[in-house]
This record gives structure tokens, sequence and C-alpha cells, in this order.
């Protein structure tokens, strides 16, 4: 494992049923999962609170693009 490429944590979340629909919601507003959605918020409060961490960047929004058609291929 190189170090630009680190291992993801994983963390058991409970939440109340109202604040997981709430946040779903929210994710599929902003084209995110629920998972990115959260790492989001949590981003913004360490950074509002002085605690930023030297975290990775965040993979931007949405789903992945497809690769380019070579010239000439088929669409």
């Amino acid at each position: 494992m190189t170090e630009s490429k680190r291992e993801r944590k994983q963390l058991l979340l409970r939440l109340d049923p109202a604040v997981h629909e709430a946040l779903a919601s929210w994710a599929a507003d902003d084209l995110r999962s629920v998972n990115a959605q959260i790492e989001v918020i949590l981003r913004r409060a360490l950074k509002e609170a002085g605690r930023d961490p030297k975290a990775a960047p965040m993979r931007g929004r949405g789903r992945p693009r497809k690769p380019s058609c070579p010239e000439g291929g088929a669409e």
C-alpha cells in the first residue's frame, strides 16, 4: 500500500430513522451516498472547529465518468 492510498476506516453508526432519512435526502440532492455526505459534514465541522485533518481529498460528486471512446469508435 502506498502512502497516497490510505485504507478507509469502517465505523458502525446508529442513527434515528428520521435523521437517516434527512441525510439520505440531502445526499441525493448533492449526488452523494449517505456515507460520503456524512464525511463531508464531519470534515466541515472539523474545519470550523479548527481541527482540520490532514486527510486525502474526497472524490468528486456523482458517478465516476465513463472513459471516452477512442476516436472513430462506436458510441
